[in-house]
Order: structure tokens, then sequence, then C-alpha cells
């Protein structure tokens, strides 16, 4: 009768399947009756179960046995730390506490409201109001049609992010040129309703070699409009 795992080595070297070296030594015991090893009997039924389609082998699992030894009691353990039970009673109140309490109330309302209203008049704030204009330090843009950066310098692998304006539609071609007026970086972005656009810009790469003073173009189309930033390498 013929030894499946012979029958397995011989089809693995049949289809060059494995290491010639091993799968040759394993024939050889196998034709010659001599011990082949776990290792050896394993690494066949692997290569056997990938390349030759053997189903891999079901090892149920033992039952353990059981055991007479007798039940162990474990003994229930009080915690260390008792929570503690918070009772709450109904305070004792005077009938002449409230009565003050609400008279200091009172007064501390009204002189909050004086401040309040003497801050307001002297800051020309209408109190109920309040503004939404911010002020910042940057140039209210109210050009039909412009590009910026939101920082004015950057450093390497800085994350630029460009914002603008066309009063047209469809499509803004971005563009960056180093101090060599040479083209780092180009994208082209749609126009979103409001004729708003943006994008983000890495600032490194190709060109982006030296520091100095780099230029961000748009072109809608109809016209073009550049901004500056410095870049430091």
């Amino acid at each position: 009768m013929n030894d499946p795992l012979l029958d397995d080595v011989k089809a693995l070297l049949d289809k060059d399947f494995g290491d010639d070296r091993i799968l040759k030594q394993i024939c050889r015991a196998c034709e010659n009756d001599e011990v082949i090893s776990n290792y050896e009997r394993n690494y066949v039924k692997k290569l056997a179960e990938k390349h030759l389609g053997r189903k891999p082998e079901f090892t149920p699992t033992p039952t353990p046995k059981t055991s007479s030894a007798p039940d162990v009691i474990i003994p229930e353990i009080q915690p260390s730390v008792q929570m503690q039970s918070f009772q709450t009673s109904a305070p004792k109140i005077s009938h002449s506490k409230p009565k003050t309490k609400k008279i200091l109330l009172g007064i501390g309302g009204l002189a909050l409201v004086v401040i309040i209203a003497a801050a307001a008049s002297f800051s020309g704030v209408s109190i109920g109001t309040v503004s939404n204009n911010v002020s910042d330090n940057a140039p209210v843009i109210t050009e039909s049609f412009y590009v910026q950066t939101d920082l004015a310098s950057y450093d390497h692998k800085d994350l630029i992010s460009i914002n603008g304006v066309s009063d047209t539609t469809g499509t803004v071609n971005l563009s960056i040129k180093n101090q060599n007026d040479e083209l780092v970086w180009s994208e082209q972005v749609s126009i979103k309703n409001g004729g708003k656009y943006s994008t983000l810009a890495i600032a490194g790469g190709p060109g982006w070699v030296n520091s100095g003073t780099y230029t961000i173009e748009a072109d809608n189309g109809k016209e073009t409009k550049s901004d500056t930033f410095s870049f430091t390498a």
C-alpha cells in the first residue's frame, strides 16, 4: 500500500513546489522506510494543503478528565471600603434669613445692572445688541477678483491655504512661482456659489529649494491676479 506522504512528496516534486532538497530527503526516507520527523511531515502536509488541494486534518480537542478534587469554596470577601450613606435631612431655616438673602440678592443685582450700563455707555455699545463686526488686522478686500494666502510666510512642508473670489463661473487656474519665476505648483479649482474658491498646497517639493519671495497667481480666463508670500527652505 502506498504511503500517502510519499505520494504527496512526489506530486510536489513533479510540480516544483517547495524546497527540492528537503522533499528529496523525505522521499528517500519514505522509500527506505526511515524515521521521518514531525517537522518534515508537517512541512509536506502544509505544502499539500496549499498546492495539492489536500483538506487539513481535523484534530478533535481532547476532553479534559474530570478530577475528583473536592469543590473549593471561595469565601466571600467583604469590601474594605464601605459606602458611606448620606442622609439628606431638611435644613432648619429660620424665618429671618430668607428675607436677608433676598435683600442682598436684590442689591447685588441692581449693582450689577448699574455696572453693566456704565461700561456700555463708555464703550459705546448698546445693551442687548451684539456687534457682528470682528476687528482684524487683515485688510478688507472688496475686489471682484483676487487671490490670497492665509499667512504671509511659510516654512518647509507647511500647509498653505489659498482662497479668493472671482466674478466669473467655471474654474480658476492657480500657480505658484519661486523667486526665479519658475513654476513650482499649479492646480485648477472650481468656483463655488457666490464666486468663492479655495484649495490647499504644501510648501515643498521640486523648485522649493531656496528661501525667498514666492508668487501665487490666479487666472479666471478674463484677467490674472497675484499675491506674494515668503518661504524659508
